[in-house]
């Protein structure tokens, strides 16, 4: 990996941390997303330490705003002309109901849009460094939903937070298929992956630690 350029998001704890972790530790040139400047920090130093790779930085953004979003992206080119690797892990569950800034379900704003915007706002930077690939995480919880295009955002009824979650996870699938898809021959492949039974902080908000 040595000369690649990954970013990962929510890199400061759990999956997003090994993987960063990992790809360091390999060579790569890792930019690390959080949102707390203190922990981004934080974590920089830890993986330089334990990898003896000193090109890791982070860049914060709150992957729930399009606006930061919009500002992640456009500090990533200003300061890297590359980007080999874009592992889309940020994500969450709430227990109960929230919405973003921009009106929107916080669980899907965070776990779908997020990957989303981004992808789109980095993909010329990755299609200009192909071969390049995208990692989006999911869960194998995607077989249990479906997509209420009547309903995207829970307005309705009692809200279900583990519904909203499968439902975002089967949109990081949807999602990665079709950019696959129209990213045929341009030397850009999209994956999704189940990560496993992993236990992180990822479902903190349910009191559960463990990340499915």
């Amino acid at each position: 990996m040595i000369g690649k350029v990954c970013l990962v998001t929510g890199a400061t704890s759990g999956i997003g941390l090994e993987t960063a972790k990992q790809l360091a530790r390999r060579g790569a040139t890792v930019i690390v997303v959080g949102r707390n400047a203190e922990k981004s920090a934080a974590t920089v130093a830890r993986i330089r330490q334990q990898t003896g790779n000193a090109a890791v930085e982070f860049m914060l953004a709150d992957l729930s705003s399009q606006r930061d979003i919009r500002e992640l992206a456009r500090q990533f080119k200003s300061r890297h002309p590359q980007l080999d690797v874009l592992v889309n892990n940020a994500g969450g569950v709430w227990i109960s109901r929230h919405e973003n800034a921009d009106g929107i379900e916080m669980t899907f704003a965070v776990n779908h849009l997020g990957y989303f915007s981004l992808t789109n706002r980095l993909l010329d930077t990755l299609t200009a460094s192909a071969p390049a690939r995208i990692v989006n995480v999911s869960s194998a919880l995607h077989w249990q939903a479906r997509l209420n295009f009547d309903d995207l955002h829970f307005k309705r009824g009692i809200y279900n937070p583990l519904a909203a979650y499968n439902q975002s996870k089967l949109a990081n699938v949807l999602f990665t298929y079709e950019l696959a898809r129209r990213l045929n021959g341009t030397r850009v492949t999209a994956n999704a992956l189940h990560p496993g039974g992993v236990r992180t902080n990822h479902s903190r908000a349910m009191g559960d630690s463990s990340n499915g």
